[in-house]
């Protein structure tokens, strides 16, 4: 039997709407995958990649739940704070290109964005015995960096490389770039930040016989 014109012509204009749909999710999905492609140089600089890495965490690579995650802000301040993922990206963002050198002997050249984290200190308030700030891993981890050296250098708490978040084996959701410091000053996964008076605290690897000032 035929059909009448009429409804040959509704489902000519169901399918092509359904059609139009999958083309226009398709091209959305590709768009999220071409805006997560790094950078690979930066005002005429060439940078390395963030696959150029040796995985050398102490319990591998782990995974944060940004839903649940906290940033704690602790110790020697007069308001302790507590950040979600999205407020901590809620400071005013800074970039810079830095070199992380290992331990090991390697090292890589990345475009790092973060916030300062002397801003996040600012909010707590640092009370005048402080002199060494403490940062706290999802799994455990624990390095230090002195107050000043964090404050005079601007250091960054990183949220992406390469205009690429961090993806979880590097950090997510942030990373600390200890400029001019072998890679185990670079704490990922915070989950903390401590200011402590202690000025020979030692953490996980410093502990362990590394020296803590690592500087290169």
């Amino acid at each position: 039997m035929k059909q009448p014109l009429s409804r040959l012509v509704a489902v000519a204009l169901v399918l092509s709407v359904a059609l139009a749909v999958a083309c226009n999710r398709g091209v959305s999905e590709r768009a999220t995958k071409l805006r997560a492609v790094q950078v690979s140089e930066y005002k005429g600089e060439k940078l390395g990649s963030i696959d150029d890495f040796r995985e050398n965490s102490i319990k591998g690579p782990q995974a944060v739940d940004e839903a649940s995650y906290r940033l704690e802000i602790s110790g020697e301040v007069t308001t302790p704070r507590t950040y979600t993922y999205q407020q901590v990206l809620g400071h005013p963002k800074y970039s810079k290109v830095v070199v992380l050198n290992c331990v090991e002997g390697w090292s890589v050249k990345l475009l790092w964005e973060g916030v300062l984290i002397k801003d996040l200190l600012a909010e707590a308030g640092v009370k005048p015995g402080a002199v060494t700030v403490i940062f706290h891993a999802y799994d455990g981890y624990t390095t230090s960096l002195p107050l000043a050296y964090v404050l005079d250098r601007n250091i960054m708490l990183a949220y992406k490389m390469n205009g690429v978040v961090l993806p979880p084996e590097r950090g997510f959701p942030f990373q600390v770039v200890a400029e001019d410091k072998l890679g185990y000053k670079w704490a990922k996964w915070v989950t903390k930040i401590e200011l402590s008076d202690d000025p020979a605290y030692k953490g996980y690897w410093e502990s362990r016989g590394y020296d803590n000032d690592a500087g290169l």
